[in-house]
């Protein structure tokens, strides 16, 4: 992979980009001129990380370009501005004030969610393996503007981490999330969300395990929840409560923990 910038970049545009490929291990490029099939084809490389004033975008052979915006979190935020409902924040029971660890970011869509419903006194920590994942979200969470300030705050509030779920949990004291949630890559796709399209060949493709669940469990004060196509089996397989909505390909699974 190489990192570069668009064409005529400013001084802190190029610095960021610097800064990425020391973080991400990658070739920084001058962009200069040259169009990106050109710096791919001269360094040999099958991707490239693009900074520019519209944040970071992902080019690739391996699908369409990858960038963050908050997407669908975005209009279920505005739902819940205006007194509607949404069903992560009503199967999760997140509340104003609430720890929340989303163990499983991607672009960070639930996370948003998370962050709008636990308010100013909360925090929600979200983890993500992928190391081009994480560092296109953190960058993207500090900087994007939505024009609306309660979404925009929401996002500066989540507090993005790189990490293995499995390790991280581990190494936390007991109850130290009130939720902990999971959202693993569906193993079956839901073919109505053509949003994960380009987040698919970057993303932790694992199934969750057990002792992930187990120590889930032990951190979350309330409830442990996961996402995840309505037949795939992995609730029955790892203990949860399956939560199913007749309109929906998605369900939820819920470990309730016995916190207030």
């Amino acid at each position: 992979m190489i990192v570069t910038t668009t064409e005529r970049p400013d001084r802190e545009t190029a610095a960021l980009a610097k800064r990425l490929a020391d973080e991400l291990g990658a070739v920084f490029v001058p962009r200069g001129r040259r169009t990106l099939k050109e710096l791919l084809r001269r360094h040999g490389a099958d991707r490239a990380l693009v900074a520019g004033a519209g944040g970071l975008r992902l080019v690739s052979d391996l699908g369409p370009p990858l960038f963050f915006h908050p997407g669908m979190a975005l209009l279920r935020v505005k739902r819940l501005q205006g007194g509607g409902r949404d069903a992560l924040v009503e199967v999760t029971g997140v509340r104003p004030g609430d720890r929340v660890l989303d163990c499983t970011a991607g672009l960070a869509a639930d996370a948003i969610v998370f962050s709008y419903a636990a308010g100013p006194e909360g925090k929600v920590t979200a983890l993500e393996i992928s190391p081009i994942l994480h560092v296109i979200v953190r960058e993207g969470l500090a900087s994007y503007t939505t024009g609306d300030a309660e979404i925009d705050a929401a996002m500066r509030r989540i507090d993005a981490r790189r990490a293995d779920c499995a390790e991280f949990l581990a190494a936390l004291p007991d109850q130290s999330f009130d939720i902990v949630y999971f959202d693993p890559m569906f193993r079956i796709p839901v073919r109505t969300s053509p949003g994960m399209a380009p987040v698919r060949p970057f993303a932790e493709d694992r199934p969750l395990d057990a002792e992930t669940v187990r120590q889930a469990v032990r951190v979350a004060r309330r409830r442990v929840v996961m996402k995840d196509h309505r037949d795939s089996g992995e609730f029955e397989r790892l203990g949860f409560a399956a939560r199913r909505r007749p309109s929906s390909a998605v369900a939820y699974g819920v470990i309730e923990c016995g916190g207030a």
